[in-house]
């Protein structure tokens, strides 16, 4: 859906208001004056431009800088196509803040302030994440982009293969050069043996790496999985209840899975649909691949799993993630579930510049089978390769045969990424103080910074990219899990995502609400009043904070624009008030008996516990027990399904 006159206005609107709030903060270098001329150029941009100025052109320009404040190119206004200040680099827009932050020659200056570094980003990534339609050549050239890193992983794949035969597997060949690829191949593998095989043996030595524990731990055993379903598309386009009536099964994948043991509740469930279970076929069916949305730059590339493949990917990679994230050798480097480690290392080398973060470009398309053949066990590798699609089904129809180990959208290409990254960027460490030191979260790495140079020659060297432009590994800035930071202060801006529409709409309704009270946490209260006039003028009534409802509220509302219509719920004892709130449509749906139990014990054992309800789950987005109920946490019901993209704004008590 293309922007409307209305939305143009509005982004115009905000992207106004926040240079408001910018001269308030800073009325002694952006004064009124120097606010008019910034917006005077912000409108001429923009109606030449139209919104790709928000959406692209100021995002291009805020790259440019987080690359100077990491230690990189120096900012040059004039290779941006923005108009620069007399005798300087600098541009011409914000031109008064940027020489706060930067030197006419476009270097870090030592005494740059962090809260003006995060005014300047704020303005500049406002509208890089805003969900415009994308167009075809966007769409192709995604696709194309997939399809190249499939030609580049291939001219790899023969390189890895020779090197798994020349290597014996668990080798204890003493190590003597540390930059051999080979020999950091063999610490690779050895250390996720360990991390596999439980036995954690002396002599006092991994290779070169240090053993600290001489005890044994319970190996991984991928046999010993709970299968589940996911909650995205599948390639074979089932849906909900249909799920659990398989009509196919990889050959593959029943070779270590048996189709009667993990796909049936029971014997007793084949035994009474034995009819069906003999006509289920065993074709190795391919993948999906489907563009979903991304941000302004066009889509992002998903390949959906066929359901039997979804089915035993999602039970290893629970396996995977929990053993893992308990391993003493593992858990305090690799993680799953927790983005702090992460963000704290951000933080502290942005202070002290003793960290580095490295951003790998096209992560998960990169760790290629060979790869993944070459490092991990034999044992484990076997499970692996059986839960993994080989093909993919473009969106022309063709079938593209996959030399990457997993693409986006299987559920075991995040926990094998990150541990494909952990062990090489450990096996390759020169001492036990890097080594303690490396954090994995998927595609986002930590490193010490006087090791960054040689981890990233480490990771291109067996296939994946690093993205040198957005790796910061020097300077003061840092990005890492979605913390921005700079000199130990946390300059994260807030992207606008979600468009603004002027029709009721659930999304937009809890979105925007959510953008009005993040800018008036971070101060910028000219565009939170701006925001709220426009919820105002859509949705009329919206609550305050301070009137404790259990639906989205804002921080602070006009008291006449407060819901006014109110009751007393005797059976509660509380005062309840007729508000806008987000309903999930849910359907409810009678399976048969033995598919109702199969549900049950797959998806029950995922119940989170009251503790992580009541600490982590916005108390919104809890679903009633019963009509007039305040929002808790609702009984796992075999029936009862809620399907993607059915969210409703409806009015209700609270």
């Amino acid at each position: 859906m293309a922007p409307t006159k209305r939305q143009d206005e509005t982004e115009i609107q905000l992207i106004m208001a926040l240079l408001s709030s910018l001269s308030r903060r800073h009325e002694a270098l952006f004064d009124k004056r120097a606010l008019t001329n910034t917006i005077n150029i912000v409108k001429a941009r923009y109606a030449s431009e139209g919104i790709s100025f928000l959406t692209k052109t100021l995002p291009r320009l805020a790259k440019a800088f987080d690359k100077s404040l990491a230690g990189g190119h120096p900012l040059n206004a004039t290779e941006l196509r923005f108009a620069p200040l007399p005798s300087s680099q600098l541009p011409r827009f914000l031109g008064e803040l940027f020489k706060e932050v930067l030197d006419s020659s476009g270097v870090l200056l030592q005494e740059a302030r962090a809260d003006i570094v995060r005014d300047i980003r704020q303005v500049l990534v406002l509208f890089y994440k805003y969900e415009l339609p994308y167009s075809t050549d966007q769409e192709q050239e995604v696709i194309s982009k997939f399809v190249k890193t499939e030609n580049e992983l291939s001219a790899l794949t023969g390189t890895f293969d020779a090197l798994r035969a020349e290597i014996p597997v668990y080798s204890t060949l003493p190590i003597r050069r540390e930059n051999d690829l080979r020999n950091v191949t063999r610490r690779a593998r050895r250390l996720l043996n360990v991390l596999f095989s439980g036995v954690l043996k002396r002599p006092r030595t991994i290779g070169s790496i240090e053993d600290p524990f001489s005890y044994c731990l319970p190996p991984l055993d991928l046999s010993n999985i709970t299968p589940s379903h996911g909650p995205g598309a599948v390639a074979t386009r089932q849906r909900l209840w249909a799920k659990y009536d398989w009509t196919n099964v990889s050959s593959r994948i029943t070779a270590v899975y048996p189709l009667d043991a993990y796909f049936y509740a029971s014997l007793g469930a084949v035994c009474d649909n034995y009819r069906a279970f003999s006509k289920v076929s065993d074709k190795d069916l391919p993948a999906r691949v489907v563009l979903v949305p991304k941000d302004s730059r066009g889509p992002r590339l998903i390949s959906c799993e066929p359901v039997d493949f979804q089915w035993v990917q999602q039970g290893i990679a629970r396996a995977l993630v929990g053993h893992v994230e308990r391993h003493p050798l593992t858990r305090h480097n690799v993680h799953f579930t927790d983005q702090s480690p992460n963000r704290c290392g951000a933080l502290l080398g942005s202070l002290r510049g003793g960290f580095a973060t490295l951003d790998l470009n096209e992560a998960s398309d990169r760790v290629s089978l060979a790869l993944v053949r070459l490092l991990f066990p034999p044992h484990i590798v076997e499970y692996l390769e059986a839960a993994r699609s080989v093909g993919t089904v473009l969106p022309d129809g063709s079938t593209l045969t996959l030399q990457k180990f997993a693409p986006m959208g299987s559920s075991l290409c995040f926990p094998i990424l990150a541990l494909t990254i952990w062990s090489l960027l450990t096996a390759a460490a020169p001492d036990k103080y890097t080594r303690e030191r490396i954090l994995v979260f998927g595609d986002d790495v930590i490193v010490p910074t006087a090791y960054a140079g040689k981890a990233m020659e480490q990771l291109e060297s067996f296939g994946l990219k690093i993205n040198r432009d957005k790796s910061c590994i020097s300077g003061l800035f840092r990005e890492s899990c979605g913390q921005d930071a700079f000199k130990g202060s946390c300059v994260t801006p807030t992207r606008f995502k979600s468009v603004w529409s002027s029709v009721r709409r659930s999304d937009t309704y809890v979105a925007w609400i959510a953008y009005a009270n993040s800018m008036f946490r971070k101060g910028y209260f000219e565009v939170y009043d701006k925001i709220v006039d426009s919820l105002l003028h859509v949705y009329g009534e919206i609550p305050s904070q301070d009137m404790g409802l259990t639906c989205p509220f804002l921080v602070e509302v006009p008291e006449l624009a407060r819901p006014r219509r109110s009751r007393v719920n005797a059976r509660l004892q509380k005062r309840q008030y007729y508000v806008w709130d987000v309903k999930a449509k849910r359907v409810e749906h009678e399976m048969d008996g033995w598919s109702m139990l199969l549900r049950y014990f797959t998806e029950a054992s995922k119940e989170a516990p009251d503790e992580f309800w009541a600490e982590h789950v916005p108390v919104h987005t809890r679903v009633p027990r019963n009509r007039g109920d305040d929002f808790q946490r609702s009984p796992f019901s075999v029936r009862e399904y809620t399907p993607r993209s059915t969210s409703m704004l409806v009015r209700t008590w609270r």
